[in-house]
């Protein structure tokens, strides 16, 4: 009886692997597809779509160091002067931990800012969490490779 009721438990939990396989799959697709959106965004200076996708306690910090709230990062994003041309995620991995999400890859940018050409490609990480039902942007690390 006792193996039974064992084997019923084993069953019934691997039956249910294949919705929690599934459901992770599609929370990645959704921070995948926001992290292009992400990229567009940021590309286009489309301040409020940036706006939207970032939680208020944001934080960011950038290759030389200097970290920034999300107020920082609106004003900075906001200067005309910095013009992207190219901002886009290259081997984009995404890690599902229930109701936060970690996503890590390159990243390559070019563009001009004050007047000066630049592209450059970093590595990166963003952490998402979802909340009330929608994924915000929490966190972001840039750094330069090291080779």
């Amino acid at each position: 009886m006792r193996a039974q009721i064992c084997i019923a438990l084993v069953v019934c939990a691997l039956a249910g692997a294949p919705v929690s396989v599934r459901a992770q799959q599609d929370e990645s697709s959704a921070i995948r597809a926001l992290e292009m959106k992400w990229a567009e965004a940021y590309r286009l200076h489309h301040l409020d779509v940036l706006s939207s996708l970032i939680a208020e306690d944001y934080v960011i910090t950038f290759e030389d160091g200097s970290v920034r709230s999300k107020i920082g990062v609106m004003s900075y994003l906001s200067d005309p002067s910095h013009q992207v041309a190219v901002s886009e995620f290259l081997d984009l991995k995404i890690r599902m931990h229930g109701d936060t999400a970690v996503a890590t890859g390159a990243y390559h940018e070019r563009g001009e800012s004050d007047g000066k050409s630049y592209d450059y490609n970093d590595r990166m990480t963003d952490v998402w969490m979802k909340s009330q039902g929608s994924w915000k942007l929490v966190a972001s690390h840039y750094s330069l490779p090291t080779r």
